[in-house]
């Protein structure tokens, strides 16, 4: 209770910056894979020049205590298109699990308010021929990976534009190929850059929602070349000279190359008189990976917290986020205000003056945003993973509570005094263990895709 009381006294005493928010803004998403809370300068790097994305920073807002959807991609970016969170979405794994007609995505509430809605880059929530392919729910326009296995390819010998494969010949005789190392030619990341400044040109008289859902820094689990390296990347500089692991070095130039294409799009923005009117937030699918040879504690890429991709701990699921809205965010504010993926959808549609399915976990994050009104506050949030087994997670104010497993004892941990979640207070805080394990029990419904499994089951 104090610390809801708290976080009350602080949203009504937070400064009244903008004027009512344009009606129809431009809304660019960039959601990077994979990418730490700790990876960006302006969340605490020191090693990686991300200097676009430090700007944005200073001419927006932080949120620091945002959470991604899930510890992975898939139910992760569920979330963030339907506003559920993983005890309710329909998509709470990696499995191949399709959307259905029946989930609304905030892509349709675009598209109803009569925006243009463009997807480039990793969409992962449907396959080929299926309900669930970009275009079926709610993008005009989409040009990527819909497989998020085939995401973990830098150097594809095929994308998807729309509905079809668009072939990319030059990488055909590599893609797959063990044993086979000549220098890479068509590198994904610069098609999506592209890709996204056509989608700009093209919808700049009217409104438009661009989900630029780039693959960096994801590992290339595929290794197509024979050296198997972490990332592919076309150069790593400007970190050549460095004196790094090779993988490290990849890992650095394709985190800055990121940044630097999100610097051309900006630019593109002011180019085409856009830049006052169009809302940009950027965050990350989960937290950072041990993959490829990647060790995430080189960088110190979770930031302060502990744990990695595939942890409930806030090192998993805790993630950067920066928002910019020119005359209505406030520039170089930080909030702490509890947020999460699917506040996303609730969040547009206030903008909009839309309504969010009546079904939706979000809580619309906009007063935070602008300084008006009063912020509604969660009373928790809630995430399950299904890999190995079942386990879940609550955050409840500044408590967190993880069951590790079914049958397992819960966990909790002061996030604020202890955020490497390392002392167990569970025994101490009798009266919130069982509030949490409460919460626990009635955050989720039951899903034939995704049952719960004991830990001895692997998925």
């Amino acid at each position: 209770m104090l610390h809801r009381l708290s976080l009350s006294l602080a949203i009504l005493a937070a400064p009244v910056f903008a004027a009512d928010p344009p009606k129809k803004p431009n809304v660019i998403f960039i959601l990077a894979d994979d990418l730490g809370y700790g990876d960006l300068g302006c969340f605490g790097q020191t090693k990686i020049q991300t200097p676009v994305l430090d700007k944005l920073a200073k001419d927006g807002m932080t949120l620091t205590n945002f959470y991604a959807g899930s510890t992975v991609c898939a139910p992760s970016r569920c979330a963030l298109m339907t506003g559920k969170h993983t005890g309710h979405a329909h998509i709470r794994g990696n499995a191949l699990v399709p959307l259905r007609p029946t989930d609304a995505t905030v892509a349709e509430l675009f598209q109803k308010a009569g925006y243009a809605t463009g997807l480039v880059g990793k969409w992962g929530l449907g396959e080929e021929d299926s309900v669930g392919i970009p275009t079926k729910k709610g993008f005009d326009t989409f040009f990527g990976y819909l497989n998020q296995k085939h995401a973990h390819n830098y150097y594809p010998d095929f994308l998807h534009r729309g509905a079809s494969r668009e072939p990319i010949p030059a990488n055909k005789q590599r893609a797959g190929v063990p044993g086979v190392a000549e220098t890479p030619t068509v590198y994904a990341p610069d098609l999506f850059r592209e890709e996204a400044l056509k989608f700009l040109t093209a919808n700049k008289s009217k409104p438009f929602f661009l989900y630029f859902s780039t693959v960096v820094p994801h590992a290339n689990n595929e290794k197509t070349r024979a050296d198997g390296e972490g990332m592919e990347v076309p150069t790593d500089a400007p970190y050549s000279k460095q004196k790094w692991p090779k993988a490290e070095k990849n890992k650095a130039a394709t985190i800055t190359r990121m940044d630097s294409d999100i610097g051309v799009l900006l630019a593109k923005l002011k180019e085409l008189q856009l830049d006052d009117n169009t809302l940009v937030i950027f965050t990350s699918d989960n937290g950072p990976h041990r993959e490829g040879g990647n060790d995430p504690a080189f960088f110190t890429s979770s930031g302060p917290f502990r744990g990695i991709k595939r942890s409930l701990t806030d090192g998993g699921i805790r993630v950067p986020c920066i928002v910019r809205w020119p005359d209505v965010v406030k520039p170089g504010t930080t909030s702490d205000h509890l947020s999460a993926f699917w506040d996303f959808f609730p969040t547009v549609a206030d903008i909009l003056g839309e309504k969010p399915p009546a079904d939706t976990d979000g809580i619309s994050f906009l007063p935070t945003l602008t300084g008006q009104g009063t912020q509604k506050a969660h009373d928790y949030l809630y995430w399950e993973f299904h890999e190995g087994g079942f386990a879940q997670a609550i955050r409840l104010g500044n408590w967190k509570a993880i069951k590790p497993a079914p049958t397992a004892a819960v966990k909790l941990y002061d996030t604020v005094a202890d955020p490497l979640e390392k002392s167990d207070l569970a025994a101490a805080n009798p009266d919130v263990v069982a509030k949490a394990t409460a919460i626990l029990k009635a955050a989720r419904t039951d899903s034939k895709e995704f049952p719960i499994r004991p830990a001895k089951e692997k998925k």
